[in-house]
């Protein structure tokens, strides 16, 4: 994996890696600031961030955001996490130049006017809303609260309507100049452009902003209390969410837990999970388990949604899978065609340039370096049954997970 990186006098980052057999150049700033930053009263403050950015900078309106790449077929788009708020494009390698300098523009000089303050944040609620009438999407909002009791990872990324309906230009600017801090800015750039073109639009602009420094430090989650929770909902279907906190960006097994989840209830028809509460019973549509790293903490969850009459029945089926991979070792071949198809995954998504593109900067962010596919997979490749047994023992634990229930009036 060939790529190149350039730090500038400020702290910024650039990273690219060029892609010759595409038309498309893949771009984007991700920052090191998400909805874990925010204090209570700020809930939900990031993302509104996310979406004012395309309202206004110091020279362009709502409008001439949108068209500038809309009118030549590029896309323009932008998400938040609890850790993360990236801004990104998608456009034909000719038209790079707008897209680098509109990114630019609309991340280091939004100008949050009052007016589409009021208007953005309708849209925010109506979002507040749709969430809640999806109860596959609410369950894990509110699942993470039942983890991360009393932290910031806990919060939703929308925020309340409470705070939501508070903000005014003010919080945005106080946020941004306390929350920013150059060197934890990445640029990052995968596609058909060569690394000399990339700088030539950048540098000068990167180059403009000041060095700047943040004093603030985030606060590690350290407290996990095992909780259950039922909510009774106008619903058809009864939903399940169990989980707990896991490892961490810099634990030595992540990679590990990353091959056991797969094994569990990753994204192939062929995960335990799958196998058990869909293919032999019928219970579930679809069920799934998750593993989610951050800086500090990590989390596994696993959720499905079922009728309530074969609610326990389902439950009872995934906790058996979950003892069947404490109690029992995997054989050589199970594990030698769970590390293939984990391969494989990861393989495939290393063609998925844009999602590469924020890989790279992410993974820049948090360990100041690259890791090679090849790394990855030596990892996974030299992962024996023994570990992954320690590893189900430690966090398949029955009596460590929490439960959130949504059952139907």
């Amino acid at each position: 994996m060939s790529y190149n990186i350039k730090a500038l006098p400020n702290g910024i980052r650039i990273v690219h890696q060029e892609v010759t057999h595409t038309r498309l150049v893949h771009c984007g700033f991700i920052l090191d600031i998400g909805s874990r930053d925010e204090v209570k009263e700020q809930a939900g403050l990031a993302h509104f961030w996310e979406h004012m950015a395309f309202k206004g900078t110091k020279k362009r309106k709502a409008f001439h955001i949108l068209n500038r790449l809309e009118s030549v077929g590029g896309e323009l788009n932008a998400y938040t996490t609890k850790e993360k708020i990236c801004f990104y494009s998608s456009i034909l390698k000719e038209h790079f130049n707008k897209a680098a300098e509109l990114l630019f523009d609309i991340t280091f000089h939004s100008t949050f006017p009052e007016k589409q303050i009021e208007k953005e944040r309708q849209v925010i609620l109506e979002e507040m809303a749709m969430y809640r009438d999806s109860p596959d999407d609410a369950i894990l909002d509110e699942f993470d609260e039942v983890i991360f009791q009393n932290h910031s990872l806990g919060r939703n990324i929308l925020g309340t309507e409470e705070t939501v309906s508070s903000f005014c230009q003010s919080d945005f600017f106080d946020f941004i100049s306390t929350r920013m801090d150059t060197s934890k800015v990445v640029f990052s750039v995968v596609g058909n452009i060569s690394f000399q073109k990339v700088l030539k639009q950048l540098e000068p602009r990167l180059n403009e902003l000041p060095t700047k420094k943040s004093l603030y430090r985030r606060s590690d989650f350290k407290h996990y209390q095992p909780k259950t929770e039922t909510v009774h909902k106008e619903i058809s279907q009864a939903h399940c969410a169990m989980g707990k906190p896991a490892y961490s960006l810099y634990h030595p097994d992540r990679y590990k837990l990353f091959l056991l989840n797969n094994i569990l209830g990753g994204p192939s028809m062929n995960s335990r999970l799958n196998l058990a509460l869909r293919e032999k019973y019928g219970y579930v549509y679809s069920v799934e388990s998750a593993y989610q790293v951050y800086k500090d903490t990590g989390f596994f969850g696993i959720f499905y949604g079922t009728e309530e009459k074969t609610f326990k029945k389902a439950q009872n089926l995934v906790l058996r899978e979950l003892k069947r991979l404490r109690e029992k070792k995997l054989g050589t071949l199970q594990l030698h065609m769970a590390k293939e198809q984990a391969i494989g995954q990861m393989a495939m998504a290393e063609e998925n340039h844009a999602a590469l593109m924020l890989v790279f900067g992410k993974s820049l962010l948090d360990k100041d370096r690259i890791d090679s596919l090849d790394h990855l997979f030596s990892i996974i490749r030299n992962t024996t049954t023994e570990e992954l047994h320690d590893i189900a023992n430690e966090i398949f634990r029955e009596d460590e997970l929490s439960f959130l229930t949504y059952l139907p009036h």
